[in-house]
């Protein structure tokens, strides 16, 4: 299965990480890594969260207080954000319209 972010998704990583590494030197490296383990994991396993009802399926993060929603199209497994959870919810839905054509 491929993996793809959408931009804004790619973004919130990046600041993300920048975040963790200012309060505490490696500490971004570590999120990034969760990270990377949990959506390697999403692809190999994306049928097994729950459908929400716009259609997204989420995971939450172990450690840091993040979720990653995403949707499967075709092969590819979208990631739509990397949503901390004290965050408005779904700020970022309209994002599935970006991610490979309609739903």
């Amino acid at each position: 299965m491929t993996i793809r972010f959408v931009e804004e998704a790619r973004q919130e990583l990046l600041d993300a990480i920048s975040h963790y590494e200012k309060i505490r030197v490696g500490l971004g490296a570590r999120f990034k890594d969760e990270l990377d383990r949990c959506v390697l994991w999403i692809a190999d396993h994306a049928g097994l969260y729950r459908k929400r009802q716009v259609g997204y399926r989420r995971i939450n993060l172990r450690v840091f207080p993040y979720y990653v929603p995403y949707i499967v199209r075709s092969e590819t497994l979208w990631v739509l954000a990397i949503a901390y959870a004290g965050r408005k919810p779904l700020y970022w839905i309209s994002r599935q319209s970006q991610a490979g054509g309609a739903r």
